[in-house]
């Protein structure tokens, strides 16, 4: 069981690794539009939805991603001080009652919303000729399913730590840099840092 869940997790990986380089897409985009409207005085009326859609299939591809990573938002003031059965008892119940209903809502509502768009060839209507929209809104059922599948391993997630007391591994990916380690590793102390705080403050002072 735990291979297939591992494996579930780097797909969820690949995909969001895969469609982050729309960053790089987006950033030379956006570079070349502002070079071209304010240097060529030339614009192009179909970048900005070709931007939004780049940054649309970002965020939504993203999705599964993060919920692998166990990156989302959650308000954990509390949870974080509880113990992991009481943790997974929470996680579980708000996963049946309100994460189930809604992404399978979401693709159900995202395949009827992709389907409308490609019987009529829908298009961008900032311009005459638009850039077509129903390749982008195609994303938004894959990204559910893709989210829903992630979901349904961290339910069994939860269903295992209720069982054994204790979360269960996940695949690793990029981790937080630990400050104290890596002043280890420089071999810097705090007073050292303190020392370099006080000489730039007394630079600064001095320059007035």
């Amino acid at each position: 069981m735990q291979k297939i869940l591992l494996t579930v997790d780097k797909i969820s990986t690949f995909t969001g690794q895969a469609f982050s380089w729309l960053i790089v897409s987006l950033t030379f985009l956006i570079t070349y539009e502002v070079f071209s409207r304010y240097a060529l005085r030339v614009t192009h009326p179909d970048a900005f939805d070709a931007m939004l859609m780049m940054y649309g299939t970002l965020f939504m591809m993203a999705g599964a991603y993060t919920l692998s990573k166990n990156g989302h938002v959650r308000g954990d003031v509390l949870y974080r001080f509880f113990p992991p059965r009481v943790q997974a008892s929470l996680d579980l119940t708000l996963y049946i009652l309100f994460f189930l209903p809604g992404v399978v809502a979401f693709c159900w509502a995202g395949y009827e919303y992709a389907g409308e768009s490609w019987a009529i060839g829908e298009q961008s209507s900032i311009t005459s000729e638009g850039l077509p929209i129903y390749p982008f809104k195609t994303i938004i059922p894959i990204a559910g399913v893709f989210i829903l599948m992630q979901g349904i391993v961290e339910i069994i997630r939860c269903v295992q730590c209720l069982r054994q007391g204790k979360w269960p591994s996940r695949e690793v990916d990029v981790e937080e840099v630990d400050v104290d380690e890596l002043k280890e590793m420089v071999h810097v102390k705090d007073e050292d840092i303190d020392k370099l705080d006080e000489f730039v403050t007394r630079k600064k002072e001095g320059g007035k």
